[in-house]
């Protein structure tokens, strides 16, 4: 009886010493080519019929408007100073430059049609030691537009848009070692108030020109001292800036064309430009044709501090000359956008 007792252990431990080794020398085979049949599960199953109702939800009501302006506001503000010792000897007078600049547009579009305004306005002053105070810019301009779309590129517009400055202006010279200052312009003096309807071709969201086929604009001289000479033994001016002496103001009827460029050409480098030329009907010359050029060309340093050239070309025989007039600005300064 024991020796079957121990030839039975045996047995069990020779079988459980295989399948354990079978477990772990295990090789998968694949099965994919074999015809192995599987054998239905005896096991009962039932699958119950799927209910679906509909379940009510209420609609979600979003509280926003769509905005179709679309608003930009720059600040800018440039200071200049030089300061020199009394006993500098490499030349030089003391001197304090500070200038402003404001430029807004709101644009706003809908549809096929839509209207801008832009407001632009600079004034600085310089005063060198033992010199009078000297402007070095002054411009008040308000273009106001609106036009309806009539292709991809082509456009009906209206516009109108007015100029001026807001302070006085002097010629200065030097009389017996004493600079004296002559009154030449003031606000509204002159002032340019300019409507036309036409129409414009803009390709692109940076270039468009206008084609003013119907503009009007009047040249205003509200003030009669522009019209008296320095010299008083001479008579009065007979007109100043186009406007005869004992009058306020004069009309124009003329064909007008506008070019503007506004794009970032580098990076955080813009270019800004804009080109107006008025051609009057009555009385047509090529010395009576109006040119204006003005060229910004602006790069941020950071977030608040910018470099700047500005330029401009003007050529109005109505101003007193026959020449193309000139000026040109370098400023370092801080500027301000709004919204960022």
């Amino acid at each position: 009886m024991k020796n079957c007792l121990a030839i039975l252990i045996l047995i069990l431990s020779i079988c459980s010493i295989d399948l354990y080794a079978q477990e772990i020398d295990t090789i998968p085979i694949n099965t994919k080519d074999l015809n192995i049949k599987l054998k239905r599960s005896p096991l009962p199953s039932r699958q119950g019929p799927l209910n679906f109702e509909p379940v009510k939800i209420p609609p979600y009501i979003v509280n926003a408007k769509v905005n179709y302006w679309k608003t930009k506001t720059s600040i800018g503000i440039n200071v200049n100073q030089a300061q020199f010792s009394d006993n500098w000897k490499g030349g030089g007078v003391n001197s304090v430059a500070v200038g402003g600049l404001l430029n807004w547009k709101a644009e706003y579009n809908k549809n096929n049609y839509s209207y801008v305004s832009e407001l632009i306005l600079q004034y600085g002053k310089i005063k060198n030691k033992d010199q009078l105070q000297k402007k070095t810019n002054d411009r008040i301009f308000w273009d106001n537009k609106a036009s309806f779309q009539l292709s991809k590129n082509w456009y009906f517009f209206g516009s109108i848009n007015f100029e001026s400055q807001f302070d006085k202006g002097f010629s200065y010279a030097t009389v017996d070692g004493a600079e004296t200052a002559t009154l030449i312009s003031k606000f509204m003096g002159p002032g340019y108030l300019t409507e036309s309807i036409g129409f414009e071709y803009k390709p692109s969201k940076y270039f468009s020109t206008r084609f003013g086929t119907g503009t009007a604009r009047q040249t205003f001289v509200l003030d009669k001292a522009l019209f008296i000479d320095p010299d008083p033994t001479k008579p009065p001016k007979e007109s100043v800036y186009g406007v005869d002496y004992g009058k306020t103001f004069r009309n124009d009827l003329a064909f007008q064309i506008v070019s503007a460029f506004d794009k970032d050409i580098f990076t955080n480098t813009n270019l800004k430009a804009r080109y107006a030329m008025l051609i009057p009907y009555e009385d047509f010359g090529w010395n009576r044709i109006d040119h204006r050029l003005d060229i910004a060309l602006t790069a941020k340093i950071n977030r608040f501090m910018n470099t700047s050239i500005t330029g401009i070309a003007l050529f109005d025989e109505d101003t007193g000359t026959n020449k193309i007039q000139a000026s040109q600005t370098l400023a370092l300064g801080f500027a301000f956008v709004f919204p960022r």
